[in-house]
């Protein structure tokens, strides 16, 4: 088959798309900063109606999963293969912006559309997901729905309650999904032929190089640790410099000696976080007794977070041991780097590369396909954000580069379409 001929067929309508991201991104909860719409919540409902509406419109038959996903359905002409998955998220994070994950979702009904205007049949079936609480939710979970959906969502998470007093099974439930049928509907590998997500960067990369398009490498690896540093609250007048067990002077020491190590150069590129940070009795005329704080680091080499943070445990312990500090280190979570297969790699560079400039980066942030991995090859496609910034209402994306990122992805699902196998030779 001629993907080349196909492919300028599929060229996205930038109206539509600006149409649809903005009447999506409308459904927020006003009472909170930016755009805001939680999983589990009116708004969510809302605009979850809006988005199987506009899947049915688009030739998709909808239904939702057993953990609350919701799915659109375009047959292909050969029942007997695995179907290309496009996916991503709607929910939002608390004052966040009007791009993270809805164009991934209406980029998906997009190339429906132009597979049904164009009159172009794929042969495998293709599907287009919304998944469910892609970003942390109340219960301390992140990518709920794709984590259902692959079975790696078990029951002490579904017990797990919000502030409420709701459990996750009962939200997931709530949300038109059935926790009971998880098991039995839980995907195995092979289950689709290749997983595919267009997200914009959430950084600055692509905008200060000047590419239009980015090919993701891989999905970092994020380990995450815990840090008490205990010393002795005392009174901040009459104690003696030279007598003080300070623990947030020890932190001070301490994170710079984290900023440091992240800095050099490794086999692999690298960043460390301290993000959170407790002081202990946080008052203004006592000499801090304890300090808690949470850091993370991310790499695409899971090796490269060992030696830093083996680095940094050694370097901890001598500075706490000279100030007369207690150091007590405590791993929290460890995800490991996803790579894209090289095949995969290189389809989507070239139909990229057929559209814009495009540059090949690392994702530095997790995603859905963090968990589709367990049953799928996996690629993505990143757009620019404007000054790097996501998460919050200035978060911005231009819509002919969403339109860009449309038209590669279109031309990277007639891609795998025509593949023998994921990533295989065409």
């Amino acid at each position: 088959m001629d993907v080349g001929n196909r492919a300028t067929r599929l060229k996205p309508d930038t109206d539509r798309l600006r149409s649809d991201i903005e009447a999506l991104s409308g459904f927020v909860d006003e009472t909170k900063p930016g755009w805001t719409r939680r999983p589990f919540t009116v708004w969510y409902d809302r605009s979850r109606n809006w988005l199987a509406e506009r899947m049915r419109e688009a030739g998709l038959t909808v239904h939702v999963d057993a953990a609350s996903n919701l799915i659109g359905l375009l047959p292909g002409s050969d029942p007997s293969l695995p179907p290309i998955m496009i996916g991503s998220h709607t929910d939002t994070v608390t004052g966040g912006g009007r791009f993270d994950g809805i164009i991934g979702v209406l980029a998906g009904i997009e190339i429906a559309r132009l597979l049904k205007e164009n009159g172009i049949a794929l042969r495998h079936p293709l599907e287009v997901v919304d998944f469910t609480a892609e970003e942390p939710s109340e219960y301390g979970i992140s990518t709920v729905g794709s984590r259902g959906m692959v079975g790696n969502l078990p029951d002490e998470m579904l017990e797990r309650t919000d502030a409420s007093g709701l459990t996750l099974r009962e939200a997931i439930a709530r949300q038109g999904g059935s926790p009971e049928k998880l098991a039995v509907q839980a995907r195995k590998p092979g289950s689709a032929a290749v997983y595919l997500e267009l997200h914009i960067e959430q950084g600055p990369v692509l905008e200060q190089t000047g590419h239009k398009l980015g090919v993701v490498l891989g999905i970092v690896g994020i380990h995450r640790y815990r840090t008490t540093i205990a010393g002795e609250p005392n009174h901040a007048g009459t104690t003696p410099m030279s007598m003080r067990r300070d623990a947030l002077a020890g932190f001070c020491e301490i994170g710079l000696a984290f900023e440091r190590l992240c800095k050099q150069t490794y086999a692999a590129d690298v960043v460390g976080t301290i993000g959170k940070l407790t002081n202990e009795p946080n008052a203004s005329n006592v000499v801090p007794g304890a300090v808690i704080f949470d850091m993370e680091i991310r790499s695409l080499d899971t090796s490269v977070c060992e030696e830093i943070y083996r680095a940094f445990a050694e370097e901890a312990s001598q500075i706490a041991a000279a100030r007369g500090l207690d150091l007590r280190l405590e791993p929290l979570s460890k995800s490991e780097a996803i790579p894209v297969e090289p095949k995969v790699k290189e389809r989507i560079y070239e139909a990229c590369a057929s559209v814009a400039p495009t540059a090949m980066l690392p994702s530095g942030a997790g995603h859905d396909a963090n968990q589709i991995a367990r049953i799928a090859p996996i690629g993505m496609i990143f757009v620019p954000s404007r000054g790097g910034r996501s998460h919050c209402p200035e978060e911005w994306t231009d819509f002919e580069d969403v339109a860009a990122g449309v038209e590669a992805l279109a031309r990277a699902v007639l891609s795998f379409d025509d593949a023998p196998a994921p990533g295989g030779e065409a």
